[in-house]
């Protein structure tokens, strides 16, 4: 099941981190059940940057530096699609228009008001944590919420009947294949308290009901629908470990 080489493609793909030159591309579908393990890098390196700047500042400084530092890693590639989700959506009427909406690259009010909002929810989310477990959060947010957009690939076509910039949407994964990623993605809550593991329900339940959404109306899901869904699993994530933490 591991491949070196579609992990790679996926770190090339979904991520700005240096990787080979020489990487077959037609591989790059294939490649998206190692989003977990991409979930690995980005959330460790978060991780990483809130542990040192909490050393210095405070906690919700050091939740923006955290987000920062995820955002730089991904070149915002998941926060994009949650905008075009935000503004296909919100401003398009019918399969079409949103579809169109979606692909323009500019911003709108939609996309704008959206991803202003989930970031400061993230930022005082993860600013409210005891700082001790924000470094395990991010690690397993990151990587869990990336298992997300395969359940979706599973259930749903892909919507768009021309090629677009996300290659690796246009990929049906098998059990087996989910049972690896899903493996992947679950590893870092090792390291974290029982009620954490609770809190991905909440985040399965959005993915499942914004996959019937998105089918509803456009017929499918688009790469942008798969972004918008890792973004909207994670935040819920933290919504979730943001509950359970106040009530123990």
């Amino acid at each position: 099941m591991f491949n070196l080489k579609r992990l790679l493609l996926a770190l090339s793909f979904y991520t700005r981190l240096p990787c080979p030159k020489n990487l077959d591309y037609q591989q790059l579908p294939q490649s998206a059940i190692f989003l977990p393990m991409i979930g690995w890098i980005v959330g460790g390196l978060s991780g990483g940057a809130y542990y040192l700047a909490v050393q210095l500042w405070p906690t919700t400084v050091a939740a923006v530096i955290a987000l920062i530092a995820g955002i730089w890693i991904t070149g915002a590639f998941h926060e994009d699609g949650f905008a075009d989700v935000c503004d296909g959506f919100g401003g398009g009427y019918g399969k079409e228009r949103i579809l169109a909406i979606m692909k323009d690259s500019a911003i709108g009010v939609y996309g704008t008001l959206g991803l202003m909002l989930l970031l400061l929810l993230k930022v005082g989310l993860l600013g409210s944590l005891d700082v001790r477990i924000v470094p395990w959060i991010l690690l397993a947010g990151h990587s869990m919420s990336r298992l997300m957009p395969l359940l979706l690939m599973r259930r749903y076509r892909y919507a768009r009947t021309e090629n677009s910039k996300s290659g690796g949407a246009m990929f049906r994964p098998g059990f087996a294949d989910l049972a690896f990623a899903a493996a992947m993605a679950l590893l870092p809550f090792v390291f974290l308290p029982a009620s954490c593991l609770l809190a991905t329900l909440p985040s399965v339940f959005s993915t499942l009901w914004l996959g019937r959404y998105f089918n509803r109306h456009i017929g499918g899901y688009t790469g942008d629908c798969l972004g918008a869904c890792q973004q909207v699993a994670e935040t819920v994530f933290y919504l979730g470990v943001g509950a359970s933490w106040t009530s123990i």
